[in-house]
């Protein structure tokens, strides 16, 4: 029940709180974890959420959680974690009296879980990969973690190792669907890169780094323009490996067709400047740009590693590819960036076609990826694990008894029973009665 400005009950049930949530997130690139991170952020309604932050350094992504209102605090987070790093993860536990932990990325995953394990907070990590690392399994299960994946690999791998069905739930990546949508023009893109608006475009969108495959984008490249010498190819990301895939680019004489735009704010009107956008990754969960690229009407051709297999639906939205490793995929394309050759050159010969898949890919995307269903659903776990721990007769309580201002005395103090006193022990008497 609720007071009134006399102090006198409404009868009404007192509002609760927001929810006080404290991401714990593993990097601060720009990379498709943080994307994820961000977009959830900015998506949780702010009258029901209060959100902190904990990351490794300062940059530029930082800099963005503080312009959504966030508290961002920084310290070390290693696949060990530092004893300072507890110790402020705990602190920051306490004074912003945090009622559910959220991790992101599997360093991230164990620190969250002894910061909760130690405050008795309930702790989620997400799993943005296609499979379980051995120590998140281990922290998972020790720390009696709940855990959301991204693709029904993960989650079934989750179970196949013992984690509870009730600490485990399956939540797909989401994309807006307004920001990218078939609407917008890529035509600024076009203009910039001297590019005619009827030429044919073949993009890559992803962190230049060697699991997303930029080399094998490279070879595909190559080999579509053994075949069709007309053909542009852009790439867009940054990352590590950046430096090399400029070096192959020069030496295989595609600089004029090969063009690297970097990093891109503006990526939702880059998308519509492509006719064919490709994954060339040797693994991936539940991939952002792919499904960006969906949801402004571009088709896929993809290698279906991890949830890729789930998302692309083979010969409707784009056409699937299988590792090379493993014949994993019904195609009569083969293996690998081959295979995603064959499959390049095969649609960029039906323009039609392309066409059809595009509008289906949008539609797949807004009856299964829109990012308001995964945040509603990321929202419902966070208030399932928090409310139970948090509520009490309608109104918010902290989740655990973390300073004497917070709830009354609540040690149990021993009392002495009768017959068991230090002099009253069974045979001390005897004993001492020996020993004189």
């Amino acid at each position: 029940m609720s007071q009134d400005s006399n102090g006198s009950v409404t009868g009404k049930p007192a509002p609760r709180r927001p929810i006080r949530l404290l991401e714990v997130i593993g990097n601060a690139i720009v990379g498709g974890m943080e994307a994820y991170t961000r977009n959830l952020i900015a998506a949780l309604p702010p009258e029901e959420y209060e959100i902190t932050c904990i990351l490794p350094y300062e940059s530029a992504y930082t800099a963005s959680l503080r312009d959504l209102g966030c508290k961002v605090y920084i310290t070390p987070i290693s696949d060990d974690p530092h004893w300072r790093s507890i110790e402020m993860g705990m602190e920051v536990v306490r004074q912003n009296r945090i009622d559910v932990i959220h991790a992101n990325l599997a360093n991230a995953h164990t620190l969250a879980g002894v910061i909760g394990r130690l405050t008795n907070t309930p702790t989620v990590a997400t799993i943005h990969s296609r499979s379980l690392w051995i120590q998140e399994l281990s922290v998972s299960r020790l720390m009696n973690m709940n855990l959301i994946t991204v693709c029904q690999e993960a989650y079934m791998q989750a179970q196949a190792c013992g984690i509870a069905a009730e600490n485990l739930t399956l939540i797909r990546n989401g994309v807006d669907t307004a920001r990218f949508n078939p609407a917008r023009s890529g035509a600024a893109l076009r203009d910039e890169l001297g590019l005619d608006p009827d030429a044919q475009v073949v993009g890559f969108v992803g962190r230049m780094s060697w699991e997303k495959g930029p080399d094998k984008f490279v070879q595909v490249a190559q080999r579509v323009r053994q075949h069709m010498d007309d053909v542009h190819f852009v790439m867009v990301g940054e990352g590590p490996v950046e430096p090399d895939i400029h070096g192959i680019i020069e030496q295989t004489g595609m600089g004029d067709r090969i063009h690297m735009v970097g990093m891109r704010r503006d990526v939702e009107n880059v998308y519509p400047a492509f006719d064919l956008l490709v994954q060339t990754s040797r693994s991936e969960a539940m991939p952002l740009a792919l499904l960006e690229g969906m949801a402004s009407g571009v088709p896929v051709v993809a290698i279906g590693v991890g949830g890729v297999a789930e998302l692309v639906s083979g010969g409707t939205t784009g056409l699937l590819v299988s590792p090379g490793d493993w014949p994993g995929v019904s195609s009569p394309y083969p293996g690998d960036w081959e295979g995603i050759a064959c499959a390049t050159l095969d649609l960029l010969r039906q323009p039609d076609r392309l066409r059809s898949m595009g509008r289906a890919a949008r539609v797949r995307i807004e009856a299964e990826f829109d990012l308001r269903d995964s945040v509603k659903g990321t929202s419902a776990l966070f208030a399932r694990l928090a409310r139970p721990s948090v509520a009490k007769n309608g109104a918010w309580q902290p989740s655990v008894v973390r300073d004497k201002g917070e709830a009354p005395d609540r040690r149990v103090r021993l009392k002495a029973q009768p017959g068991l006193l230090e002099g009253d022990r069974p045979g001390l008497a005897a004993i001492r009665a020996a020993e004189s």
